[in-house]
């Protein structure tokens, strides 16, 4: 399940993609898919662990061009160990809300991304967020949980006050937000509640299957209660 849309940030046989705070790589999986030469990175060594199985996966499955490389690393997004300029392109999908000090995330983002490159930042939208947020504590305050919610406005801002020219946005996953009440509503760890339950089966089968109604439900409730937003920025 995407959230970027790589029409919007387009990459392929020579472009340098880092997928920060990469999680499971599904973002870094479709990067590789096109051709693209990928970097895979996140503080969590089991996830990328299990990243760089799925590359290799991918390779013996024929499902990777020819000349296209997929790599993992591991690091922290206040600091990371590559040189200004590495990526001509930069996915950092759902990372930002995690980060306290969110704003040197930012300028290491710009400082990786070569002049002229592109980026994706998507972070949880207000709206849907906000009703999270009012209905269950745990939902933030675990550990490792989000800790901010951001307007657009603010996003957008504080990514044009490092350097960055703001492009384009778009909502996604309309149909998830109803989820995420639900699990704030009954329990964020309680799968088995019958309704929780029961929605996530429709989730994973409109995934599965694709189905017009679901997607042009999902077109008409993303600008209202899309559960991110997706924010394409420049470096000049």
């Amino acid at each position: 399940m995407l959230t970027v849309d790589f029409a919007r940030l387009p990459v392929g046989p020579g472009v340098r993609v880092l997928d920060l705070g990469c999680g499971g790589g599904r973002h870094a999986f479709e990067a590789l898919r096109r051709g693209a030469d990928v970097t895979a990175f996140d503080m969590d060594q089991s996830e990328l662990d299990s990243v760089a199985a799925m590359f290799t996966a991918m390779d013996k499955a024929g499902e990777v061009p020819e000349g296209a490389t997929g790599e993992i690393v591991q690091g922290t997004a206040l600091d990371m160990p590559f040189e200004d300029g590495s990526f001509d392109r930069v996915i950092a999908a759902e990372v930002l809300e995690h980060i306290p000090d969110d704003m040197t995330a930012m300028r290491e983002i710009f400082r990786v991304l070569r002049p002229g490159g592109t980026a994706a930042v998507t972070v949880p939208s207000f709206l849907p967020e906000r009703i999270c947020w009012a209905l269950s504590e745990a939902y933030h305050t675990a550990p490792g949980g989000h800790v901010r919610i951001y307007t657009l406005a603010e996003l957008s801002a504080k990514l044009k006050s490092v350097g960055f020219e703001i492009g384009p946005h778009h909502y996604a996953h309309g149909l998830h937000s109803p989820y995420w009440w639900i699990k704030c509503a009954v329990g964020v760890n309680n799968d088995d509640h019958p309704l929780a339950k029961a929605y996530h089966q429709l989730l994973v089968w409109d995934i599965m299957k694709r189905p017009a109604a679901t997607r042009i439900a999902e077109s008409l409730l993303n600008p209202i209660i899309g559960k991110s937003v997706v924010l394409y920025i420049r470096k000049p």
